[in-house]
């Protein structure tokens, strides 16, 4: 029976057990019966904000899931620290000691607390969203931890001394409290709806939650509390709230970005961070302080210098981190440069890049003599037929979706090793490498087939489109005995030209350029024109219907 489904019930279990810590706080004397009572209801409390948290945990979106786990991490680590109060009280029969052993956890259980808001779980996912990181979250428990141990610990186990554990206490409790509400304030100024709500209420429990503490704490050192007690019932209501917002949670759902500086305004390095440096500081602190006894000097170099070298080496790991997620960024960065974003194809940057080092490798293949089949580099300038119609008849949009298609279907009809560059407009590139010039019409054909061959049924359109497009090819080097004569840019200009002369003659054909006194197998729809040189051109043959002589 989850909160999603069954809230009233979870609503109503929550609320009777804060009703109970009122009714038997005002009715119950003071005595083993109110210490068992008031110990049971804020157990069962803890307990069911644990399993709601853990069950909002399981499902959901994936910020909102992080934020519930470490929700209910904090939860159970002050479930453990009830626990341990309990088995005093309760198995033992005695007054809990003070200090207390279970304060480390009550203390500790703020981290993932603080942690969670950190995240903004009212965002929606974004590729730029904050993060919680596994070592900035340590880094942070780590500081925590070590603030506990400077502080109060030494009075604890190294030279008793229960004045300066409570003080000492309740002084970094109070801290810690104001810490978690300024974030909450803060969260809640930059929301509304029902993410303002649950901030909101969780400020309200925070406060009710800090101020219970303070007057338990303090009347723990001044021997006057017992269990039962009327700052109880603050505590009972503070617990209350946290479990019904688990409830209520559990429907809610993250709200796009506002402003561009939405998610960045508060980060968990930006307290992890100084924590760390602020280890040195500590140290000189130590160095100079007389007021302490020696062994609580010595106690806390020992500390110090513990806590720098675990968040140096976390310091070390978290620099690691950045250093490949930057790695990551820049590959992403590169790949989009080099990306056309509507198609997908490769773009003109990416060809000025890798056009030499192409260019090389097949005068190197020309000059060793190797491998004569496959070292040519064919170009070919693909179009589309009455793009224009496109755009005039449905629109930009449904002309973009045409484009990608076509350089899909284009894409499914060229090698692995051939590239697809979106060379402007309507207009196409594909750089055919380690080929074969006598080969070329075949790819040629392809091209004319996938794009042509099926009509294109597109989202948004009742009927499908009929695209067609026209191709124009050249091979580099364009004369194979002389493979400098002509530049990569020339024989670029004649695939041009090619392609010109394809549309001239009717579209939905492929014309290639090539030198004089050769012939070869072609397929029908296919032509070669033979030139002298760039820019004279003379016909060689043709084929196919509907085609002439240039």
């Amino acid at each position: 029976m989850g909160p999603k489904n069954h809230p009233r019930s979870w609503y109503g279990a929550i609320g009777v057990l804060v009703v109970a810590q009122v009714v038997v706080s005002a009715c119950l004397p003071r005595g083993p019966e109110l210490t068992y009572a008031t110990d049971f209801i804020d157990a069962t409390l803890l307990a069911l904000t644990l399993v709601v948290a853990t069950l909002n945990a399981a499902k959901g979106h994936r910020r909102l899931r992080l934020f519930w786990s470490l929700q209910a991490f904090a939860t159970a680590l002050s479930l453990i620290g009830q626990l341990l109060w309990m088995a005093y009280e309760v198995i033992l029969r005695k007054e809990a000691p003070n200090p207390f052993i279970g304060d480390i956890f009550l203390f500790l259980a703020e981290v993932p607390l603080v942690a969670g808001f950190l995240l903004q779980p009212h965002l929606e996912e974004r590729s730029e969203r904050s993060r919680v990181g596994l070592v900035d979250f340590l880094l942070l428990l780590v500081w925590w931890l070590y603030l506990f141990l400077f502080f109060v610990i030494p009075w604890q186990f190294v030279s008793l001394n229960e004045a300066n554990y409570g003080a000492n206490y309740n002084l970094l409790d109070a801290v810690q409290g104001l810490v978690t509400l300024g974030i909450l304030i803060a969260l809640w100024f930059h929301t509304d709806g029902p993410w303002k709500a649950f901030y909101g209420l969780f400020s309200l429990g925070e406060i009710f939650s800090s101020i219970s503490d303070h007057i338990i704490n303090s009347r723990i050192d001044a021997h006057t509390y017992y269990p039962g007690s009327w700052p109880d019932i603050g505590f009972a209501m503070s617990v209350g709230i946290f479990g019904y917002l688990a409830v209520r949670g559990s429907k809610l759902v993250p709200q796009p970005k506002k402003l561009p500086s939405d998610g960045r305004w508060v980060r968990i390095a930006t307290l992890a961070v100084p924590g760390a440096l602020s280890l040195p500081l500590m140290a000189a602190w130590v160095m100079v302080d007389s007021s302490s006894p020696p062994n609580v000097r010595s106690f806390r170099i020992f500390i110090t210098l513990a806590g720098m070298f675990v968040m140096v080496f976390l310091a070390f790991v978290r620099q690691m981190q950045l250093g490949r997620a930057l790695s990551r960024m820049n590959s992403v960065l590169q790949e989009a440069s080099i990306t056309d974003p509507l198609t997908g194809a490769r773009n003109r940057r990416f060809f000025d890049e890798t056009i030499a080092s192409d260019v090389d490798h097949v005068l190197r293949a020309y000059g060793d003599r190797h491998d004569e089949n496959t070292r040519d580099l064919v170009f070919y300038l693909i179009d589309a037929d009455n793009f224009k119609e496109v755009n005039d008849w449905f629109g930009h949009t449904i002309g973009d979706k045409v484009l990608v298609e076509m350089a899909r279907r284009i894409s499914t009809a060229v090698r692995n090793s051939d590239v697809l560059v979106r060379w402007g407009g309507e207009e196409f590139l594909v750089v055919s490498r380690y080929t074969n010039r006598r080969d070329a019409e075949i790819l040629a054909s392809r091209v004319l087939f996938a794009v042509g061959d099926t009509p294109f049924v597109l989202e948004g359109i009742d009927e499908p489109i009929v695209q067609k497009c026209s191709v124009g090819w050249a091979a580099f080097p364009f004369v194979p005995q002389q493979p400098e004569v002509v530049s990569y840019e020339e024989v670029l200009s004649l695939a041009d030209r090619a392609l010109y002369v394809a549309k001239a003659q009717g579209r939905n054909r492929a014309v290639g350029m090539s030198p004089g006194k050769e012939s070869w197998s072609l397929t029908p729809g296919i032509q070669r024109i033979s030139v002298r040189a760039p820019g004279s051109v003379e016909a060689r043959h043709t084929l196919g219907p509907g085609l002439s002589h240039a």
